[in-house]
């Protein structure tokens, strides 16, 4: 019975995951598909937990759906309506890019599942108890990756400084000639 609500679980995660990034991609509204974005990772965070790795779902709440788009959402309402504005008209080119990415992404499902039923992907790799836990998570930012995760503040900052630099040049009083 145990097994069937693992199973459950994962289906409407996974669904929710599929739905909300397609959502996030088809809005037109910044707002809305940054709170798609909200919902894809919260899903996201579920499909962590069903693999045990707690830590890893906590930090992406936190980090991601919390903190990181907190900023994003501040900066889409301090650009006002103005945000989407240089796009509007010609969006061809996005919306080719998405369709050839959710057809890559479809192709390697495919290919992932033909692999698993032949059984090709049936040897599982050995995985220790310290996996996952915080202190090992905390060992590999703080050592192996901390290039990575200092890189990642910086361009989270000149983002927000961008938009900000991006907010006040739109709130200046125009000019008249």
């Amino acid at each position: 019975m145990g097994n069937v609500v693992v199973w459950a679980v994962w289906v409407v995660a996974a669904f929710a995951c599929i739905g909300s990034g397609i959502a996030v991609v088809s809005f037109s509204n910044p707002f809305y598909s940054a709170l798609s974005l909200i919902g894809n990772l919260a899903s996201l965070a579920v499909l962590y937990l069903l693999l045990s790795a707690e830590f890893v779902a906590a930090a992406q709440v936190l980090v991601y759906a919390g903190a990181v788009m907190v900023m994003f959402l501040f900066v889409i309402a301090y650009l006002g309506g103005r945000a989407d504005a240089p796009w509007a008209g010609s969006p061809s080119w996005q919306a080719v890019g998405a369709i050839a990415a959710s057809a890559a992404l479809f192709v390697e499902v495919i290919v992932v599942l033909g692999l698993k039923t032949s059984g090709r992907l049936s040897h599982e790799g050995h995985v220790g108890s310290a996996f996952g836990n915080p202190s090992q998570i905390g060992r590999l930012f703080l050592t192996d990756h901390l290039l990575a995760f200092e890189i990642t503040s910086i361009v989270l900052l000149v983002a927000a400084v961008g938009g900000v630099i991006l907010g006040s040049h739109s709130r200046e009083p125009e000019t008249q000639q």
